[in-house]
């Protein structure tokens, strides 16, 4: 199914989510922003048990789009006097916090640059896949702003303090090599290869337990949370994964010596 800038489609049990709007390396424009609430939507609703999200074309995700056609007058006016936080509240914002709060796992195939916002969207993949020629890019100091989108706060965690510290006041250009080494993705492919060996990661989460979904939230949750809030959060988990078919599908399969058929509740 098709949403203008976003193309949006499902195979078996696999939704691939393609940011579409390559004729500015997809960045986020207005209406590219519509169109992915609107896919959301759908993903939050339907059957899909794994989200792919890739861009097309050469890029990922540019970032913020400075030079949309598409903003109303009223919001050039407010980026002029300095009000970028308008945007980051009205959409950006709550468009990660969904993210990071879907049921189900996220796979990013990165198939280009990654700046900005986009990096972030990047980083939200539970596997994040990327190809040889992708790169990353904190931009923001080099238009003087300051990091957005939850990059404060997912990249010191993800490879420190100082790598961290480096990417945004030097907002230099990032190899997917050096990415890999660093941590900051799972796994590095060729550039033909990246789709296919997404889409095989993706089935292969899709064909799950309901638990991976229970899996996620507990290590998002854990970034937040002290040592005995997580032991209170593993057992309230463990409780609501072992009331599930899929429990009792993966015992039986134990038992029986035989590989699990799990179909996701």
């Amino acid at each position: 199914m098709e949403h203008g800038r976003i193309l949006l489609e499902t195979t078996g049990d696999v939704a691939v989510m393609t940011l579409n709007d390559p004729s500015v390396l997809n960045a986020f424009g207005r209406k590219l922003r519509e169109d992915m609430t609107v896919a959301m939507d759908r993903v939050e609703a339907g059957p899909a048990r794994c989200l792919v999200i890739t861009g097309a074309g050469r890029a990922f995700c540019s970032g913020a789009n400075l030079n949309d056609p598409d903003r109303a007058n009223r919001d050039r006016a407010a980026e002029a006097r300095g009000e970028a936080r308008s945007d980051l509240e009205a959409w950006y914002n709550p468009m990660f916090l969904r993210l990071r709060a879907l049921s189900i796992p996220i796979v990013t195939a990165i198939n280009g640059m990654a700046a900005g916002a986009g990096m972030s969207l990047a980083l939200t993949g539970d596997i994040r896949i990327a190809a040889r020629s992708a790169s990353f890019l904190q931009a923001f100091a080099r238009i003087g702003l300051v990091p957005d989108c939850g990059s404060s706060w997912l990249l010191p965690r993800m490879i420190g303090m100082a790598r961290a510290m480096e990417l945004s006041l030097l907002a230099e250009r990032l190899p997917a090599e050096t990415a890999l080494s660093w941590g900051l993705i799972n796994r590095l492919e060729d550039d033909a290869a990246l789709m296919p060996k997404a889409m095989d990661m993706a089935r292969a989460l899709a064909a799950g337990p309901r638990s991976l979904g229970l899996i996620r939230q507990m290590y998002w949750e854990g970034m937040d949370n002290r040592y005995s809030e997580q032991l209170d959060l593993e057992a309230k988990l463990q409780s609501q994964a072992g009331m599930t078919r899929d429990f009792e599908e993966g015992v039986a399969a134990f038992r029986e010596k035989r590989p699990a058929q799990f179909i996701g509740q």
